[in-house]
């Protein structure tokens, strides 16, 4: 994309385009450093941080006590689980979870304003209509369940706001910022509208992003509920209901009865905890820390229910927030289920239990020692949070899929990957092929690297002339019989094979019967330390 070429059209493409777009112009305008887009990462990682805070200091504010350092001590373990703390690189979950964590601020301020003035209102309504479409464009299934959620949300406030129109006492719902909403929305989808068929073309851009992600990536209903099928559910769910039922019930009126509920509700918490010591294995450690998920959603739905049901037609957007975080949780799942998509959404987590803390806050009878358990509960899932989610970043046993070998991390030699490091071979060996290539391969010659190398282009600055980079089931729409096919008619001369793969699973399930008939049309020309090559 930084080289001019066009996404959706000059070569497909199964990705949302405005983290590639962003990244291309980063390139374009400092330079091809990969230090550049580390920092990027980095700085966005802060910012979500941060902005999680803000959040969850507006979803309690006036509503438990010590507000300030309650969200303090919620936002606290994203130090160590933040948006870009897993995978430290440019991605699209993370940019996307941000530009959520944006919309969800905007619309808090609509929902907790009293009063505006009308340029406010209209201001703010755009801004928020155009936040609630930008998670589209970072990511398709994130994206389309939030901007859903929030048009289902907006049609069932203006509704309450036309049935409750001249009832004496009925809350006045800011019916003209929630218009401006819409009109924001609107025009803002337009706009991507208009902007992408006079480039990519919009046929172009739904068949890859829509039809074809979704053959590709889109699991079964049955998988999708797999989540929800932890073995440990079927005791710290009914364990945390008996300690929420206690707490609003006559119970919780004794100090015994409110330590009794704040156990039941915290003992899920300390099972985590004890999972460090209990196992060894920081897979297993991972799947105890993973476990609160599925718990804290079915709980964060349920509460949310019970306040919509509460609110009956005083419905306000406040009550329906936690809506929206859930379907954007959802919709990250959708891909690649609990374990694969949880890397970059830990902030949506916080806000859900925001929520939680807010409702145990409410459900304790009055009394300033009466209070405490929710302020004690908050405690107790930040240090788990913060503890486990410490252990479990370290590990890096979400990035499993890849190897690496023991020994330090080594370097590039080459200037355009400055910062970048990892442990085992495979940097020296990519420097050896770009080597090989900058003596060997015109500039100009096209080639195919299998199942995929995206620095090569990066360094070379080489404009690619095969419509495919990596070489993988989600991204690759062309059988073995296309890829020889195209590899004639685009007078692809080289091939380039890496033998020496970084990640433990196949990448190309195809790559024998590709290979064969490649093989018609290439013999061998070199063979270096991680890479064979062949020449046409």
């Amino acid at each position: 994309m930084a080289l001019g070429q066009m996404p959706y059209r000059d070569f497909p493409f199964v990705h949302a385009p405005l983290t590639f777009l962003i990244q291309a112009a980063i390139i374009r305008l400092a330079g091809r450093v990969f230090f550049h887009h580390a920092l990027y990462a980095a700085i966005l990682g802060g910012v979500a941080t941060v902005l999680t805070w803000r959040i969850l200091l507006m979803q309690l504010w006036q509503r438990v006590e010590w507000e300030w350092t309650m969200a303090l001590m919620l936002a606290a373990p994203l130090a160590v689980v933040g948006i870009y703390c897993i995978v430290p690189e440019p991605n699209y979950d993370c940019d996307c979870v941000l530009s959520l964590l944006g919309a969800i601020w905007l619309l808090q301020r609509i929902a907790l304003a009293d009063s505006f003035s009308r340029g406010r209102e209209l201001l703010r309504g755009f801004a928020a209509g155009f936040s609630v479409c930008a998670p589209l464009f970072f990511k398709q299934n994130i994206g389309l369940a939030f901007l859903a959620s929030v048009a289902g949300s907006v049609t069932l406030l203006l509704v309450a706001a036309r049935i409750n129109r001249g009832r004496e006492g009925a809350p006045k719902p800011p019916t003209a910022v929630l218009l401006a909403l819409v009109s924001g929305a609107g025009l803002t989808l337009l706009a991507a509208g208009v902007l992408i068929h006079s480039t990519a073309g919009i046929g172009n851009y739904f068949g890859w992003t829509i039809r074809f992600a979704a053959q590709r990536r889109l699991p079964a209903f049955a998988s999708m509920l797999d989540v929800y099928r932890d073995p440990s559910l079927l005791w710290t769910l009914p364990v945390v209901v008996a300690g929420v039922l206690a707490l609003r019930s006559r119970v919780g009126n004794s100090r015994w009865g409110r330590i009794g509920a704040f156990a039941l509700l915290a003992a899920p918490l300390a099972f985590t905890l004890c999972s460090l010591l209990m196992y060894d294995d920081a897979d297993e450690r991972g799947d105890s820390l993973l476990a609160l998920w599925p718990l804290l959603l079915i709980l964060a739905g349920l509460l949310a229910l019970v306040d919509l049901l509460r609110a009956g037609r005083d419905v306000n957007l406040r009550v329906l927030m936690p809506f929206l975080v859930l379907a954007a949780i959802t919709g990250a799942m959708m891909s690649q289920q609990l374990w694969g998509s949880t890397y970059a959404i830990w902030p949506l987590l916080t806000v859900l239990v925001a929520e939680l803390i807010a409702f145990v806050a409410a459900s304790s009878p009055t009394g300033a020692e009466r209070n405490l358990v929710a302020p004690a509960l908050a405690a107790a899932i930040s240090i788990t949070l913060l503890v486990c989610g410490a252990f479990y970043t370290a590990s890096e046993e979400r990035l499993a899929y890849a190897r690496f070998p023991a020994g330090p991390a080594l370097y590039s030699a080459f200037p355009q990957l400055a910062g970048m490091a990892t442990p085992g071979p495979y940097l020296p060996e990519f420097d050896e092929l770009l080597r090989f290539a900058a003596a060997n391969i015109p500039a100009n010659d096209g080639l195919i690297l299998l199942p995929g190398e995206d620095p090569f282009y990066f360094v070379t600055a080489r404009i690619p002339r095969f419509p495919v980079l990596l070489f993988d089931p989600a991204t690759d729409p062309y059988s073995p019989a296309q890829v020889a096919r195209l590899a004639l008619s685009r007078n692809i001369r080289w091939l380039v094979v890496k033998r020496d793969l970084q990640i433990r699973e196949n990448p190309m399930p195809e790559r024998e019967a590709t290979m064969k008939l490649l093989m018609d049309e290439f013999t061998p020309a070199a063979r270096l330390r991680g890479y064979d090559i062949y020449r046409r």
